[in-house]
């Protein structure tokens, strides 16, 4: 009780020490905002640790005079001292919310959404230098996809500033693992979001952690602290400042000392001695036109002695990238040697914001446009803050939607994964490999069972229940159910189920040929040489081109043989549409005209079963079955020609025919005594047969279904118009029409 209260007295005196070091920047209802905050999170919170084992009110303190010295809007301000509740509440936002305002609980709520990547490992692909790569550069997109407010990034950087100030001063056993995920997460965040202070200071406290001896080693060549480098280049600045004003030139000049890491890291890129490097301390002077850039330059040299073979010009001769500036480097103040970069404010926008990105150059990272254009916006939203009064005018812009049509998941490992927005566990299947999508069953997302149209979320961890063995289902593809919205995932559907038709093509064509191989009795000819023969270097697509029809059984009969086969002896597989096909049987459809020729095997449709003189429609068949005959009516003829257009022939009735046909009729009547015998003695009298007949009575109505076989059409309207006379008889007529 009496250590609480220590702690107590001691966080009140901190926050009152705070406020006043503040005081000059918030109006008295900011201060009082500011002041409940921190009262806030000192009754609730004042004497826990976070996980760091750093007392959250001495992070909280520490976030919020990193995020006042950003110049911060008050809503971000606050959120930033409440975000480091170490357990939030079910209803922490709702609460936030009605004791702050709406944005200081939605931003609160994004640090605690944003707080999941601290459970997420990229650091196990160290040893996969590539994989490594891919996977802190998904994990930082993620950041900012999931932050959904730049403000929300803002905070988070300060709150890792104030992490890594506490743990370089101490020794735990987490510290190497927080200064990696420092060097390739949030270091790199701020450099591309044009933070430097904070770049700057979590790149060399990481370092501090990460190489201890390389650390000091530069520290002590530099002879001078951090605070003394900036010092220095202060005085630089001023200086320019002064005599270009003199010389009449319009310029804006700033600097900042290359801090230990970043000469660490050109050391080693460039293999250089340190006594190599001459941007140690560098100056940057921005003018409003070329003219002036040499004026400038001239004004430089003549101050300062430049040092030989350093100067390089951009501007004249503009690298790859489209850079262009003027460089050079001189003995300045002391005889340090300073770098001076010279440029216009237009080269200057493309620079940190066109294709010569300076993140990009640093970093080494391959171009990604439409990223990079997303870091540019919110890089030029960072820069009007500082010019607008009311930092609620930004509101709207601080929210990253720019992000929004991606969503980053993580796989059973840890791995992230980039995923088009609206992805679900299909997707996610397809993008880790094809066999696994294809094998997919069910998902789990985040331990729970979820359905395969489920629409993932970022930093979901995802789990796919695989078949032992399977393929994908058609449904997938349908849009409506919204099972896949990756282009990527369902070009490897529509390549499956194609796969599957070549494979069943690609054996019936192989069936066919060892058919006619063994009726021929050649079973031991070479296939490689037979598909040669017909201008095929494999046999496979010799097959596919005979089970498609485009080679012919006569064509191969030919070839195997050496004669030209008869046409009456032709086998009744592989159908050659134009030949001439055996006589037709009593089951064929008689003297029918196909395309005007007579004789060609042809059998009528059971479907419709046409009766002359009905207009009829000829359909090529497979398999050797000839053509089959249709009534132009027959509902199935739209279906079969959808897909099959071109085996649509022309077809009529021969002049002469003397033979039968099949023909189904319907007749209704009222259940009585002798209506079979009326009905009988009515075909008896048209001399018509019955072949086949099926009645069913209900409630007092008899449905009777007859096949008839009928010469033509006249007499079957004779028989129906008599056989709609008999007493009781309701409905008489022929079926499909």
């Amino acid at each position: 009780m009496i250590s609480s209260a220590h702690v107590s007295i001691a966080s009140e005196i901190e926050i009152t020490s705070w406020l006043a070091s503040v005081a000059a920047r918030f109006s008295s209802s900011d201060q009082a905002l500011l002041k409940k905050a921190l009262e806030y999170v000192l009754q609730r919170y004042g004497g826990q640790c976070l996980s760091s084992g750093e007392t959250v009110m001495r992070h909280t303190l520490g976030t919020a005079s990193i995020l006042a010295a950003l110049k911060v809007d008050i809503d971000t301000l606050v959120a930033g001292i409440l975000h480091a509740i170490p357990d939030y509440p079910d209803d922490y936002v709702n609460q936030l919310q009605s004791d702050f305002n709406l944005t200081v609980g939605h931003l609160v709520k994004g640090m605690a959404r944003v707080g999941r990547i601290g459970h997420i490992k990229a650091l196990g692909f160290r040893n996969d230098a590539s994989r490594h790569v891919t996977q802190v550069e998904a994990l930082r997109k993620m950041l900012l996809a999931m932050a959904e407010d730049i403000r929300v990034v803002i905070i988070t950087l300060a709150s890792r500033v104030q992490t890594m100030r506490y743990v370089v001063s101490i020794d735990i056993s987490e510290r190497l693992d927080i200064a990696l995920e420092t060097m390739d997460i949030f270091a790199p965040l701020a450099n591309r979001l044009g933070l430097w202070q904070v770049k700057w200071e979590l790149e060399d406290l990481s370092f501090r952690i990460i190489d201890l001896a390389q650390y000091k080693k530069i520290a002590r060549l530099l002879e001078e602290t951090r605070v003394s480098r900036e010092q220095y280049i202060d005085s630089i600045v001023a200086k320019l400042q002064s005599v270009l004003l003199q010389a009449g030139i319009r310029a804006t000049v700033n600097g900042r000392p290359k801090h230990i890491y970043s000469i660490h890291k050109k050391m080693q890129r460039k293999n250089l001695d340190f006594g190599q490097i001459y941007d140690a301390r560098a100056v940057r002077i921005l003018v409003g036109d070329v003219p002036d850039c040499y004026a400038a330059l001239g004004v430089v040299h003549s101050l300062w002695t430049p040092v030989p073979k350093e100067f390089d010009d951009y501007i004249a001769r503009p690298k790859s990238n489209g850079y262009r500036s003027l460089h050079t480097a001189v003995a300045g103040l002391e005889d340090k040697v300073v770098e001076i970069q010279i440029r216009t404010h237009e080269m200057h926008r493309f620079s940190e914001l066109g294709v010569a990105a300076h993140w990009r150059y640093k970093e080494g990272s391959t171009r990604d446009a439409r990223y990079e254009e997303k870091i540019a916006w919110l890089r030029q939203i960072l820069e009007w803050k500082d010019d607008v009064s009311d930092g609620g005018e930004l509101a709207d812009h601080f929210k990253t939607a720019l992000f929004e049509d991606s969503v980053y998941v993580l796989t059973p490992q840890g791995n992230v994964i980039a995923l088009p927005k609206g992805a679900t566990p299909l997707d996610f299947a397809y993008h880790v490999h094809t066999d696994l999508g294809h094998r997919c069953r069910g998902a789990k997302v985040d331990g729970i069972m979820v359905a395969l149209n489920y629409q993932l979320q970022n930093a979901q961890k995802v789990e796919i229940l695989p078949a032992k063995s399977g393929g994908p289902s058609r449904d997938w593809l349908n849009d409506a159910p919204g099972y896949l919205k990756s282009a990527r995932a369902r070009t490897k559907v529509r390549q499956w189920f194609n796969h599957q038709a070549f494979k069943t093509t690609l054996a019936q064509g192989r069936a066919m040929v060892e058919k006619l191989l063994q009726r021929h009795g050649v079973t031991a000819i070479s296939l490689d040489k037979l598909a040669a023969k017909f201008d095929f270097l494999r046999p496979n697509g010799f097959f596919m081109a005979v089970a498609k029809g485009e080679i012919s059984q006569r064509q191969l009969e030919t070839e195997l043989t050496g004669r030209e086969p008869s046409a009456i002896t032709q086998p009744d597989t592989l159908i050659d549409k134009k030949a001439l096909i055996r006589p037709v049987s009593q089951q064929s459809s008689g003297d029918i005209l196909i395309n005007g020729v007579s004789g060609m095997l042809s059998v009528l449709a059971k479907c419709c079963k046409p009766v002359p003189p009905d207009p009829i429609i000829g359909f090529v068949t497979r398999h050797g079955r000839g053509i089959s005959i249709h009534r132009h009516d027959c509902l199935n003829m739209p279906q079969l020609l959808r897909k099959n257009a071109d085996r649509k022939v022309a077809a009529e009735w021969g002049a002469t025919y003397d033979k039968v046909f099949p023909v189904d009729v319907e007749i209704r009547a009222q259940d009585r005594q002798w209506l079979l015998r009326d009905i009988s003695e009515i075909l008896s009298r048209e001399t018509v047969n019955a072949i086949a007949m099926n009645t069913q009575t209900r409630r007092g109505m008899t449905n009777i279904q007859l096949t008839l076989e009928v010469k033509e059409m006249k007499q079957l309207s004779r028989v129906l118009s008599s056989l709609k006379k008999l007493s009781g008889v309701t409905v008489t007529r022929r079926k499909n029409q």
